[in-house]
């Protein structure tokens, strides 16, 4: 019944997961959930004030832009330069999505003809290779592995790769490694994509969840990226608005109208009260950011010092709301996460459920309490491993 390219999707990572903690709470146990990467915070109240007043303005109950309304991409492109030092023009270089997860699936539209290779880092969010399958697109896996800072080895790509390849998407902040990359690594994409022709997008969904002092830098920034890239960002992680649906593409001008292209012929635009909302969240007082990243940064401690005592070492992450801890020995991620949930009642993600070369590691989200994260601990102290 179903199209081929239905038949050769996996489960969805974390509807699979959803479904095994459903079970256990059906059963009476009490589970800490450190699975999916959902704050557990409110969106800020002056955001949701804004929301409030604008559903009650009639003319954002009509249609909206396929591009977004101008305001929100003069506010997203202000925050650009405030926050990155990057500067761009709203009416070209700047697009509305409907979230970062409808942005990557729907980009490969734009860019891949059936056949062409778009280089996808593995571990990683399933959709950048998801999204190039359903475009008729080959995926060819770039490994993150440990060794190299989980950063992609560009010399590794094969010379007859390359010649096919039209896309290639990156992250960071990274989901799931929480890794990092210097503006030295983003130069040398640059030179790489100029090289192959090849039109990079870089997923900075996590640019402002940041510790230590660290201050992620903008892909944009690098002398050149204008010419070969866009960047996407959302607001549902800085602001805690996932259910919101809001984020904005910018760079590249013949890029963005190429993805604006395909995003007017499936979309209708996001929903101008939520932009409206979102004009607010990016203008305002940056605090409640940098309040919330305190908490997680209290959270992230807390974690940390619980699998040091359980002989899981790991460095602190500088950036995102994930630990990315390896697995005891003798067990697989996914062994690991099943014996989390089934003897201690933790929900976790394992490394395997990203790709390959996630194997090895399980993902621990920073969703819950320090409390709770504290008990997680208690638990996992428990366990035979």
């Amino acid at each position: 019944m179903y199209a081929d390219r239905i038949n050769a999707l996996p489960p969805y990572l974390f509807a699979t997961i959803d479904e095994a903690k459903a079970n256990m709470i059906a059963k009476g146990v009490d589970v800490i959930d450190l699975g999916v990467g959902d704050p557990d915070m409110p969106t800020p109240s002056h955001i949701v004030d804004s929301m409030c007043e604008a559903v009650k303005d009639p003319a954002t109950h009509r249609y909206p832009s396929y591009t977004g309304m101008m305001e929100f991409r003069e506010a997203a492109t202000q925050w650009c330069k405030d926050t990155k030092g990057v500067d761009l023009d709203p009416a070209t270089e700047a697009l509305t999505m409907i979230g970062s997860k409808e942005g990557v699936a729907h980009i490969p539209l734009a860019f891949v003809n059936p056949g062409d290779i778009a280089l996808i880092p593995d571990p990683a969010y399933p959709v950048y290779k998801i999204g190039t399958q359903f475009a008729g697109g080959v995926p060819h896996i770039m490994p993150l592995l440990a060794e190299n800072d989980f950063l992609p080895d560009l010399d590794a790509i094969p010379a007859d790769v390359l010649a096919k390849s039209k896309l290639m998407f990156l992250n960071y902040p990274n989901n799931p490694t929480s890794a990092t990359a210097t503006s030295k690594f983003f130069e040398e994409v640059v030179d790489f994509a100029r090289e192959n022709n090849i039109v990079v997008v870089h997923d900075n969904a996590y640019s402002e969840m940041v510790y230590d002092d660290y201050k992620a830098p903008s892909f944009l920034a690098v002398d050149g990226a204008m010419d070969v890239g866009i960047e996407l960002y959302s607001l549902s992680k800085t602001y805690n608005m996932t259910g919101w649906r809001i984020a904005f593409a910018v760079g590249n001008r013949e890029m963005i109208r190429g993805f604006g292209k395909a995003k007017s012929n499936i979309d209708s635009g996001a929903f101008d009260a939520v932009q409206r909302a979102g004009i607010t969240a990016l203008s305002s007082s940056q605090q409640c950011v940098d309040d919330m990243n305190k908490i997680y940064q209290e959270r992230r401690d807390a974690l940390l010092k619980g699998l040091d005592a359980l002989g899981i070492d790991m460095k602190p992450p500088k950036a995102t709301f994930y630990m990315w801890a390896p697995v005891p020995e003798k067990y697989n991620s996914m062994d690991f996460s099943k014996l989390l949930l089934e003897e201690a009642g933790i929900v976790a993600t394992p490394g395997v459920g990203f790709g390959d070369y996630g194997e090895g590691y399980i993902r621990f989200a920073l969703t819950q309490s320090v409390e709770r994260i504290e008990e997680a601990v208690e638990r996992m102290e428990k366990l035979d491993v």
